[in-house]
């Protein structure tokens, strides 16, 4: 396999430590064809002005993540701007003392686009806006860059961009703010660009400051955000981009909220941000969130326990044997046996290539491996791919640092640290059983 060392190395670091890389996915992307193409179909039709909603629903370590930077990279490559962002105790939807700002704030942190894909996008996106316009004006007047008539022009451009804002909640605020960033970008004020940045991070904490800085009486908050975000879908299109794509990932931080109300506020902004999507409220805007199945369907305190979102989401009568890819909810499928056989041959290319030696695993090594992982007590229903796969590479590790040691009497050794092993179910963190090969 040909493969830069720099990728190698990251994907074969972040696997081993349980964390999806986000660079070098294509490399080792097995199975999920169909979710992929359920999720492209909803970018193709964000891109034509639509709006999706979308739950990915799976246990820990059943590669949720992995779908979710999968598409990330696909939609960047089809010129989408995506923000992502996990939740925690800190970073909810909506909360009492910023909890959701935290999110929102996240979210423009990581704003990516293809040619800044490791985040920090906004500035880039901001410049790239007035230099199109810039030039837009120039191919179509035929005129020069010395010519005191170009400045007039473009400004009437960027004025019809911001004019198609207005018609939105805090569409004439946001109007307002990428009009005084032109005004800085024009007069080479980086100083104050960078205020208006602030502005955009949602980084002003009080209306007295965004006054005194910038002019402007008005700030993100927590019961605002998701508007913003909305405005920015709607002039990201205008910008010259396909659209924006929201990723949030462990949604079970919400389940794990003590506070029943709180628990109930967030439900009720997921209920929101469905219904915009659902009823074309929004526009060029997709989202993605990632959870557990008991984060979902506990009854107590899942998704599901707010009404509103179960009679939405909740699956219908004939979902029983077929997997319905086009509702709202997509359960991933554990990877079948072949799959995984494909996965540990991409990864022992990746491992020879990393450290730079003959390749000494041989596929039958390979199949015994994937046969001892799933011949444990309990493994058909609790084994992951993350497990799969930190198994694997601490083979290839012991292997290229022992080469008298062969693969077939490691894979034999009860010492082997897999071979012993206690099954969790990670979600409640019960114990079910302790078990030896």
């Amino acid at each position: 396999m040909k493969i830069p060392k720099r990728i190698a190395q990251t994907l074969i670091s972040s696997l081993k430590g349980g964390v999806v890389p986000r660079v070098g996915l294509p490399y080792i992307t097995v199975g999920r064809k169909r979710e992929i193409d359920a999720l492209l179909h909803d970018v193709d039709m964000i891109a034509d002005g639509g709006a999706s909603f979308r739950f990915i629903v799976g246990r820990y370590g059943s590669g949720k993540s992995f779908l979710l930077q999968t598409i990330r990279n696909y939609v960047m490559a089809k010129n989408f701007v995506v923000v992502d962002a996990d939740l925690s105790p800190e970073r909810r939807l909506q909360g009492t003392h910023g909890q959701g700002l935290a999110t929102y704030k996240e979210l423009i942190r990581n704003m990516s686009t293809k040619t800044k894909p490791e985040g920090g996008a906004l500035t880039l996106i901001l410049d790239r806006w007035i230099s199109q316009v810039q030039q837009t004006v120039l191919e179509e007047s035929g005129l020069t860059l010395q010519d005191e008539r170009l400045s007039e022009l473009v400004e009437k451009k960027i004025a019809a961009v911001v004019f198609s804002l207005n018609e939105m909640v805090h569409g004439f605020d946001f109007a307002r703010l990428l009009t005084l960033y032109y005004e800085a970008y024009v007069n080479g004020d980086d100083l104050f660009k960078a205020k208006v940045v602030k502005w955009f991070r949602g980084e002003y904490n009080t209306k007295t400051e965004a006054r005194q800085e910038l002019g402007v009486n008005i700030i993100i908050t927590d019961d605002d955000w998701y508007e913003y975000l909305k405005l920015f879908a709607f002039f990201l299109k205008q910008a010259g981009y396909a659209g924006l794509l929201i990723l949030i990932d462990e949604l079970v931080n919400i389940y794990k909220i003590p506070n029943a109300i709180t628990r109930q506020y967030n439900y009720e902004k997921i209920l929101t941000m469905y219904n915009d999507a659902m009823q074309g409220k929004a526009h060029y805007l997709g989202m993605i969130l990632c959870g557990t199945p008991q984060c979902m369907e506990d009854p107590r305190r899942g998704v599901y326990s707010y009404e509103a979102l179960r009679s939405r989401l909740a699956e219908g009568h004939f979902s029983g044997e077929y997997q319905d890819l086009l509702s709202p909810v997509i359960r991933l499928q554990p990877l079948t046996y072949e799959e995984l056989l494909i996965l540990t041959e991409k990864l022992a290319d990746i491992h020879a290539t990393l450290y730079e030696y003959p390749q000494i695993l041989t596929q039958q090594d390979m199949v015994e491996f994937i046969q001892i992982e799933f011949g444990r007590i309990g493994a058909d229903t609790h084994i992951t791919p993350r497990e799969v796969i930190r198994d694997f590479i601490e083979v290839l590790d012991i292997i290229y640092q022992n080469p008298q040691l062969s693969v077939r009497e490691l894979l034999g050794s009860n010492s082997f640290t897999y071979a012993q092993n206690v099954v969790k179910e990670e979600e409640t963190g019960e114990e079910f059983a302790e078990f030896t090969l």
